[in-house]
């Protein structure tokens, strides 16, 4: 443990003392000393006890501020939210951003969260209702709508005044949007260039007027790709008739990279790795269901090595290498279902052409089996003494890498295609697939040669 960690354990230890000694004017100002991130972790380490008395000394709103940086499918959120007075619960929600309330209201039951936005200020229930109604995983979903908005026929004093008047509940000051008296947006300026500019200057002389939007119904992925691209802190949202909706921040844009990097990684896997549980029975039903599928593909690479079974029995040296053949063409396959995962999820329009993904993946294919045959024929060549043996393997070794290759690139495009997530042709799925052609493959090839191969 360095010594952040240990000042950090230190700190908690002595909150959490004036904590349960009841001695609120020590526990305040240390409690919100913290970083807002400090805060959420001593939150979450209390028990339901310790956590009641907290309730007493911190108001809805300076917990709000704790959990805006809660993950909403923290699994002991919704038993935060019991445990507090409804109205209490109501009020630190309505504190909190409307697209952070949003997002924790939708883990809920409908009931229970209509009795949380029935507690709530009228107005700020609207926000959170609103952004509740955007389909999930879309630019509406993840907008906040606590922003700085001004018109362009005002000076930069009277732009200033807005902005420390709305700065409090924004979410983000950095960029200030200008509007026109429908809401309709008419340009951008940065914080920075109302600190620069004299006070007497217009808005409408200085403001940029080329902004770069999204829409409400654009994909998240396509708007972290906007942030990737330009580097952005915070983009606006609008409707069709241009009209300024909300902004999307970085902070959700991190957390969208997140969750699709997490749903990657899952689809590779075959599990869902952002489920962890410590209850092996939980755990186990979470993994069986693609287990047991693909032990039924598995049996059909099974029933397909029975069939060259009079094959094997002729030249049973053909069994050694069995394993050999399919790990590597496995191997190879998820490698090529990780880059095609990676490319569809960059949306990389320079290589998005189908024909010549096609062609780049049998080329890498080709090149990779070239030189994992020959790498393959010289070790049986020295081992076992055999020329035919070692062009059979190698043969076969070249051919279920490019084949192998190219399904792992082209089903993820074809799932995409289907309107499928193309993360769910997992490695797993790739791999077992690969078993199934590379042994069909290996067993004919050999089948060629067995006259030579038996000599």
């Amino acid at each position: 443990m360095n010594e952040v960690q240990e000042e950090i354990e230190t700190q908690f230890e002595n909150i959490l003392s004036a904590l349960k000694n009841e001695q609120m004017a020590e526990f305040r100002p240390r409690f919100l000393a913290l970083h807002k991130h400090e805060q959420g972790q001593f939150y979450e380490s209390l028990d339901i006890s310790e956590r009641e008395l907290l309730y007493q000394y911190i108001s809805p709103k300076e917990l709000a501020e704790v959990f805006d940086i809660l993950e909403e499918d923290n699994e002991d959120i919704h038993g935060f939210l019991e445990e507090m007075m409804p109205e209490y619960a109501a009020e630190m929600l309505s504190e909190m951003y409307s697209d952070n309330a949003a997002d924790l209201l939708a883990t809920l039951t409908d009931k229970q969260a209509d009795d949380y936005l029935g507690l709530m200020d009228v107005e700020d229930a609207n926000d959170i209702k609103e952004l509740m109604h955007y389909e999930e995983n879309t630019a509406g979903s993840i907008m906040t709508t606590e922003f700085v908005a001004i018109v362009a026929n005002q000076t930069v004093r009277s732009a200033m005044y807005v902005l420390k008047g709305q700065a409090e509940v924004a979410e983000m000051v950095y960029y200030v949007y200008v509007v026109d008296n429908e809401e309709r947006l008419l340009g951008v300026i940065s914080l920075r260039d109302l600190i620069i500019h004299e006070d007497d200057m217009m808005i409408r002389d200085i403001m940029n007027e080329r902004v770069i939007s999204v829409s409400l119904d654009d994909d998240q992925q396509d708007v972290a790709q906007m942030f990737r691209d330009y580097d952005f802190l915070a983009l606006p949202v609008i409707d069709s008739g241009q009209h300024l909706q909300g902004i999307v921040t970085v902070d959700d844009i991190i957390d969208v990279i997140d969750d699709e990097a997490v749903s990657d990684y899952s689809g590779l896997a075959g599990v869902n790795v952002d489920e962890v549980s410590e209850n092996p029975f939980k755990a186990a039903s979470k993994r069986l269901p693609w287990l047991i599928t693909l032990l039924f593909l598995g049996m059909a690479t099974a029933s397909l090595i029975n069939h060259f079974e009079a094959l094997v029995s002729q030249a049973s040296i053909l069994a050694v290498f069995i394993t050999t053949i399919t790990g590597t063409a496995g191997n190879a396959g998820t490698q090529s279902l990780a880059v095609a995962v990676r490319r569809l999820a960059f949306k990389d329009e320079e290589v998005h052409s189908i024909p010549r993904l096609i062609l780049s993946e049998i080329l890498t294919g080709m090149l990779t089996g070239i030189v994992t045959g020959i790498a393959i024929f010289l070790v049986i060549f020295v081992w076992k003494h055999n020329l035919m043996l070692g062009v059979a393997v190698g043969t076969a070794m070249f051919c279920a890498i490019t084949v192998a290759n190219l399904a792992g690139s082209l089903i993820p495009m074809l799932m995409e295609r289907l309107g499928f997530d193309p993360a769910v042709a997992s490695g797993p799925f790739i791999s077992t697939l690969s078993d199934l052609t590379s042994v069909l493959i290996y067993f004919n090839i050999a089948g060629l040669f067995l006259s030579v191969i038996m000599n």
